[in-house]
């Protein structure tokens, strides 16, 4: 039998890439995005259509077409997403409530127009695609870590619920990407506005400790990152967390494996600007 997985966010990035790899394994992919024109690519057994997670007809249309089609979903991939980048008094309320509407409420509204069918069969797997921002917290990305800290909470809880009736839930933590537009969407850049004047040296200091950050450690592509969704979807294991890319490894060894002290010195030491 033919697996059908639906995939969010496959646009750009991370879920093109997995569209790709999925359809040539021979699956039937349902992709999904805000603006169907942009996946122009035509693979076989690939269905592609709208799907905005903050429009909850989009999601409930999308659902119902892709089963109409292959008349079943096995897997489905919550890729959506995007970063916010700022000092948190430089964000307004309404970007921190966009911010958690698309990272977590979109993802919890595609689980709930999901799980019905699910449970109906007692079979199907939940691939949430969280970030190492959900295991480590980064100055400059206080929002996009705390939705990334919801999500990966949410995840293992749901987790527990749904094992009983069959259904699975994993958590893929991608790092630093070549090709992705974090905290960009649609084109539109989502970035602190209106930022305190006082918060500038430590601005500049913290984007030269992640200029640092980035060259003292190789990006690895959507590609890469596809492959790792694949793996949780198809390896046949309970696993809960995937970690997707070698470069925060470093980091999540740090913050799973040491004691909060040994953690916060370690991160401190790397983390805090160098003020003039």
């Amino acid at each position: 039998m033919t697996k059908t997985v639906l995939i969010t966010g496959c646009s750009s990035g991370f879920g093109e890439a997995a569209v790709r790899l999925f359809a040539a394994k021979g699956w039937n992919v349902i992709a999904t995005m805000r603006n169907p024109t942009d996946g122009n690519e035509q693979l076989p057994n690939v269905l592609v259509t709208r799907l905005d997670v903050q429009d909850r007809q989009t999601i409930q249309s999308a659902v119902a077409e892709g089963i109409a089609k292959f008349g079943g979903i096995d897997v489905v991939v919550n890729n959506a997403g995007y970063g916010l980048f700022g000092v948190f008094e430089g964000t307004s309320r309404e970007k921190v409530q966009d911010q958690f509407e698309v990272n977590v409420f979109g993802v919890m509204d595609v689980i709930r127009e999901t799980l019905p069918h699910f449970r109906a069969k007692r079979s199907g797997l939940y691939i949430n695609v969280s970030s190492g921002a959900g295991v480590f917290g980064l100055p400059m990305i206080s929002l996009y870590n705390a939705s990334k800290f919801a999500l990966e909470g949410f995840s293992e809880s749901l987790s527990y619920e749904l094992a009983s009736l069959g259904i699975g839930v994993k958590i893929v933590e991608p790092g630093g990407v070549l090709e992705t537009k974090f905290g960009h969407r649609s084109g539109e850049e989502f970035s602190s506005t209106a930022t305190p004047s006082e918060y500038d040296p430590f601005i500049k200091g913290a984007n030269a400790v992640f200029e640092g950050l980035r060259k003292s450690r190789g990006l690895a592509t959507s590609d890469e990152v596809a492959e790792v969704i694949f793996e949780a979807a198809t390896d046949g294991t309970d696993q809960l967390r995937y970690v997707a890319t070698e470069d925060i490894k470093p980091l999540i060894e740090k913050r799973r494996g040491s004691s909060e002290d040994e953690y916060m010195t370690f991160m401190r030491e790397r983390l805090t600007p160098k003020l003039a």
